[in-house]
């Protein structure tokens, strides 16, 4: 591992998840591009779907998981992971036997709103038939 990456850890209920990130925010593993440092986070199909989902209000495992979209509950923990590591969300225990967790957007995560609107503005343009979730409905779909 290079010497500009530290290992980090997240302790899970059942076991410890690490992941090297680097030390310094200003050091960037494929790019100084924003796109790449982005997407690097949040491009894959599935994430933005998570965040979609917390802003609208979702906080725990169960509720994430009975999305329409049907994610794997492995894929699940691991975005949420790697969204807990990345600074855009925060996990908090709501229930200590057992141990159970809700999931909420930090202010770097609730930062991906208007991205969020700029795709549902792209998307009811070229699909407008498609239906827009109720927070997102007012800024997206007026204009505002």
């Amino acid at each position: 591992m290079p010497s500009e990456y530290s290992r980090h850890t997240i302790m899970t209920t059942d076991r410890k998840t690490s992941f090297n990130l680097p030390d310094d925010e200003s050091t960037f593993e494929r790019s100084c591009c924003p796109i790449t440092n982005g997407l690097d986070i949040f491009g894959d199909k599935w994430t933005l779907l998570i965040i979609r989902d917390l802003m609208l209000g979702k906080r725990r495992y169960q509720h994430l998981i009975s999305s329409p979209e049907n994610i794997a509950s492995n894929i699940l923990a691991d975005r949420l992971k790697r969204l807990q590591l990345a600074g855009l969300i925060n996990r908090r225990a709501y229930q200590q036997n057992p141990a159970r967790y809700e999931y909420v957007l930090t202010e770097k995560g609730k930062d991906l709103k208007p991205v969020l609107e700029a795709i549902i503005g792209w998307g009811k343009k070229h699909y407008p038939d498609t239906a827009v979730f109720a927070p997102f409905i007012s800024s997206s779909t007026t204009g505002r």
